[in-house]
């Protein structure tokens, strides 16, 4: 499938988001995707939150009046407990696409996006997993697409590495599914969550050599897969607007001291002294070691502050507050955010590591990038921005 005349600029907008959906700037996105329905144990299509299918209405109607593309993401970490059964037979395929078809048609999206975490491999505690799974899949992808209309797109959110085979490790050729998708997501975040010991949320590359992850990030994810016969023209770069609070006394990310990480390095931060420590809180009201937090939260708090976007590039740049120094990871190309007053590591990105992000997505010739999720930039879209205008799209002015 070759590739658009421009990058294409994606994001999630999950059924939990904090704003509406019609305050989306669709000027700034090509597609949508709303996350999550589920399949449940008759492989029919359910939802989490009795508001969703509202919701969902809401965006497609949204998006369609300006002239841009929604697509429906089936699945996700918590729903991904019954594909393995809807996709395991001729008669379970076809009930599974038959439900499918039914809501495509019901919701009139653009697309269906399969996030099925994980073909071959398990996800969360309790999802069923066959040595068959890969194979499934694709036949299970076949009948989709010969059953939506021919202008409905078909996308699959995956691992950094290809999906995996019999033996539980990645086939070492998919190019087969090139044909029945019309791009898979990397999901290039998660790579580490929070931890006494905490490492990068999303990292680039391992450009130290010595991650013990090494097969977790975008660069990798990029090789594993165009090594595998998926062409870069078919994928999407995940991107990641939220990050993870540690408890911890490290002053390192995992396996990378300080000292090392800011050799040749600026730094970009406020003194510790001249403003009150805030201990950063998460989406539900917590501070613990585990949770999420979105970068517009870290804006909100106080703890990283918003300076003037540069006149002539637009380019916008955050300095830490609240106690917290900004320090930056040179082998994941991601900040940090640390505060040795209370003991908390912050791992998240910015504007400027998705920036690089997408730069290297836009010179390896991948199809776009894909925000999880929408609702994590700040009000001024400064994430996004900065991914467009490192995708090599113009610039955006803000609205009124």
């Amino acid at each position: 499938m070759p590739g658009p005349a421009l990058p294409l600029v994606m994001a999630y907008y999950p059924d939990w988001a904090s704003f509406d959906p019609e305050k989306i700037d669709f000027k700034r996105f090509d597609w949508i995707d709303f996350a999550f329905a589920v399949p449940d144990r008759n492989f029919n299509i359910k939802w989490d939150d009795p508001k969703a299918p509202e919701m969902l209405r809401r965006l497609v109607s949204a998006a369609h009046a300006v002239n841009k593309k929604a697509k429906l993401s089936i699945g996700g970490w918590s729903g991904s407990k019954f594909f393995s059964q809807a996709v395991s037979t001729t008669e379970t395929r076809q009930t599974f696409v038959n439900n499918i078809l039914t809501v495509y048609n019901e919701f009139n999206v653009d697309g269906i996006d399969i996030d099925w975490e994980y073909p071959g491999q398990t996800g969360e505690s309790g999802n069923v997993v066959t040595s068959d799974d890969t194979k499934n899949f694709f036949l299970f992808l076949k009948l989709l697409k010969s059953t939506l209309p021919p202008d409905a797109r078909i996308t699959a959110a995956t691992q950094s590495q290809p999906f995996a085979g019999p033996d539980g490790d990645p086939i070492s050729d998919v190019s087969a599914f090139a044909d029945v998708l019309d791009w898979i997501l990397l999901m290039n975040y998660d790579v580490w969550g929070s931890s006494s010991v905490p490492g990068p949320n999303a990292p680039l590359y391992d450009r130290c050599h010595n991650s013990t992850q090494p097969e977790a990030s975008a660069l990798a994810g990029y090789t594993a897969w165009t090594t595998a016969g998926f062409p870069a023209s078919q994928i999407v770069l995940g991107l990641p607007s939220y990050g993870y609070i540690s408890k911890s006394t490290s002053s390192s990310l995992r396996q990378r001291s300080i000292a090392h990480l800011l050799s040749g390095r600026p730094i970009a931060h406020a003194s510790e002294s001249h403003a009150a420590t805030v201990q950063v809180i998460n989406d539900d009201g917590g501070g613990e070691d585990g949770a999420q937090v979105q970068f517009n939260e870290l804006v909100a708090q106080g703890v990283l502050i918003r300076n003037e976007p540069d006149t002539n590039t637009h380019e916008v740049t955050y300095t830490s507050s609240g106690g917290f120094t900004r320090y930056w990871d040179d082998c994941s190309s991601t900040p940090f955010l640390r505060s040795e007053s209370i003991r908390q590591i912050i791992t998240y990105d910015d504007p400027l590591s998705l920036g690089m992000k997408a730069e290297f997505a836009a010179r390896v010739g991948m199809l776009g990038v894909n925000m999880f999720d929408v609702h994590g930039d700040s009000a001024q879209w400064d994430l996004t921005d900065s991914v467009r205008r490192n995708l090599g799209l113009p610039h955006v002015p803000q609205s009124a």
